[in-house]
């Protein structure tokens, strides 16, 4: 038995092979976007074993974001409304935009711990990640963006969701440094 044979007996050709990519796409939309609205729900309201927003207001004074209450909210409803909008597929690039900011921000003041260990910019470098090439790649077919006249995706898109992203995080680290 040959390589290609044994590839073409693989090879399905069915037409959910034309959707296989958006069925992927929305996986990890959701299951990403999920997480993220997870993470502020834990900073807001202290759901899922979070810390609550007192607490939130506390660490994020103590990162130097002062006052703590305002960027802990901000940083909560960046996270919840931005995973959420991800995890829907609605308004993807600007969802996109909202998580990279943010995650920007969390890099920054992680940075001093490093990548690896505990308490480090890994996670936050890994959901910007994703992020990003939301920004780029679209929410797929199975989104509420799909079809809309507002869906957009593509180069142009994605690059200027980027640049939104830096814009709005250097904006929040300017105001971290000057408040």
């Amino acid at each position: 038995m040959t390589t290609k044979s044994v590839l073409e007996r693989a090879t399905t050709n069915t037409e959910l092979d034309g959707v296989a990519a958006d069925i992927g796409l929305m996986i990890i939309r959701v299951a990403f976007g999920g997480l993220m609205a997870v993470h502020g729900a834990q900073k807001l309201f202290g759901w899922f074993y979070g810390y609550g927003l007192e607490a939130t207001a506390a660490g994020f004074d103590g990162m130097g974001y002062n006052p703590g209450k305002v960027f802990g909210t901000l940083a909560g409803l960046t996270e919840l409304g931005g995973g959420l909008l991800l995890a829907l597929g609605l308004l993807t690039p600007l969802a996109s935009a909202i998580v990279l900011g943010t995650m920007i921000n969390a890099i920054n003041a992680l940075w001093p711990m490093g990548l690896f260990g505990e308490n480090t910019y890994e996670m936050p470098l890994l959901f910007g990640v994703v992020a990003a090439g939301f920004a780029f790649t679209g929410p797929g077919k199975f989104s509420l963006d799909h079809g809309r006249p507002w869906a957009q995706r593509g180069f142009a898109v994605g690059a200027a969701a980027i640049v939104l992203a830096v814009i709005a995080a250097v904006i929040t680290l300017i105001l971290k440094w000057v408040i």
